[in-house]
């Protein structure tokens, strides 16, 4: 089955956020507090997920307010930060929703979201994840985390489900 197959079956996906969401770098203030960037166009394409009833969920290996703040600005209820064990993390949340793993996409960067990509029905990876991360994905973008990657994979998924189109016609032909 190929990449676009498995896209096509998309009921949930997840994402990491430290070299997904984000370029993978920390920033600390003086008093300790921790900033990250993140890429508007992304949240605009996730918003079109949610518009095409896909559910969304971010899986993370370290906790922050900011990656809180993040997901409450765009209407992601289903967080789960200090997720060291995200194929059970993930595993917990298709249980709860009804789900099966190939209806599950995961997009990730480094070696702690492989037990979960490994199971999903379609694996992401941005284009500066680790070499084992990328040659286990069922597709890699051409962007990097932070730069656009998230934007690239959900157009991916939402084309691949006939969506794409449709949802960007409200922009194209507002009446």
């Amino acid at each position: 089955m190929d990449a676009r197959q498995r896209a096509a079956r998309i009921k949930l996906m997840a994402f990491d956020i430290d070299g997904v969401m984000t370029d993978g770098g920390l920033i600390y203030t003086d008093d300790g507090r921790e900033l990250k960037i993140f890429n508007v166009m992304d949240g605009l394409g996730l918003k079109f997920m949610q518009r095409a009833g896909i559910e969304l969920a971010i899986v993370t290996g370290r906790s922050s307010g900011v990656v809180a703040a993040r997901a409450a600005d765009l209407g992601i209820t289903h967080v789960f930060q200090g997720a060291l064990d995200k194929r059970t993390a993930v595993a917990s949340l298709i249980e709860r929703l009804g789900l099966h793993w190939p209806e599950v996409a995961f997009m990730g960067d480094d070696l702690i979201d492989l037990p979960a990509m490994t199971l999903c029905g379609f694996a992401v990876a941005p284009a500066n994840a680790h070499r084992l991360v990328k040659e286990r994905a069922h597709t890699v973008t051409a962007a990097s985390g932070g730069k656009g990657a998230v934007r690239e994979a959900v157009e991916f998924v939402l084309e691949a489900q006939g969506k794409l189109e449709s949802i960007f016609a409200t922009y194209l032909d507002p009446q």
